[in-house]
């Protein structure tokens, strides 16, 4: 049986206050996939940790960006034909440019 969460248990935790800037958190965001994979430095990562420790939204984010990449890590791999690929390809190149 699963306990659910009540409006008083979640009134109980204190909210931590988001006290940066939101270039900070779009900075650290950028760097979320490197640093899920252990591909930053030491340095960085500590900055990382230290950011996600007093920034609820940023951790609640890496906690499903670390779901969602368990999740695709234990699907196969569809097969797709070379027109599908440089299609996605295509769309990928797309959406890159337009940002």
């Amino acid at each position: 049986m699963v306990k659910r969460a009540t409006a008083q248990s979640a009134r109980q935790e204190p909210a931590r206050p988001h006290r940066h800037g939101k270039a900070r958190c779009v900075a650290v965001l950028r760097k979320l996939s490197a640093y899920i994979d252990d591909e930053l430095p030491g340095t960085l990562c500590a900055e990382l940790r230290k950011h996600l420790g007093g920034c609820p939204n940023c951790e609640e984010f890496v906690a499903s960006l670390r779901q969602t990449v368990t999740l695709c890590r234990h699907q196969p791999t569809p097969s797709l034909s070379a027109t599908e690929r440089a299609r996605m390809r295509d769309q990928i190149l797309k959406a890159a440019r337009a940002r």
